[in-house]
């Protein structure tokens, strides 16, 4: 690892010195990145139930395979780590699988909304 390497890291750290910052701290601040990462699922899953909606209409195919490729290929450029390349894909290649589920649901006249929620 390079010193810019080195340097591209620390600056990607959370704001906190470790010497003082306890487990639970630190667990607490996990938490609150988890539920910001919910929200941006949320945020992403409306969208694709906006593009479920068009392709019903349109008639365009569930799966795009040249689509799913981009965007796999768009977050491993964009990964600065420490995950590896491999674990993004992966992460991304789930959150495509649940996407494409939510879609197919709204393709086949559902809503895509919370499973149990009505409104």
């Amino acid at each position: 690892m390079s010193a810019s390497d080195i340097k591209g890291s620390e600056k990607s750290k959370p704001d906190m010195s470790a010497s003082k910052t306890t487990v639970d701290d630190w667990r607490r601040k996990i938490d609150e990145i988890d539920r910001q990462l919910v929200q941006l699922l949320n945020e992403r899953s409306r969208c694709v139930v906006e593009i479920g909606h068009i392709k019903q209409v349109t008639g365009d195919a569930l799966y795009q395979p040249d689509r799913e490729k981009q965007v796999l290929d768009g977050v491993v450029q964009a990964n600065p780590g420490p995950l590896p390349d491999a674990a993004i894909r992966r992460l991304f290649e789930r959150i495509l699988d649940e996407a494409r589920s939510v879609e197919r649901v709204v393709m086949h006249g559902g809503e895509g909304k919370k499973e149990g929620e009505s409104r």
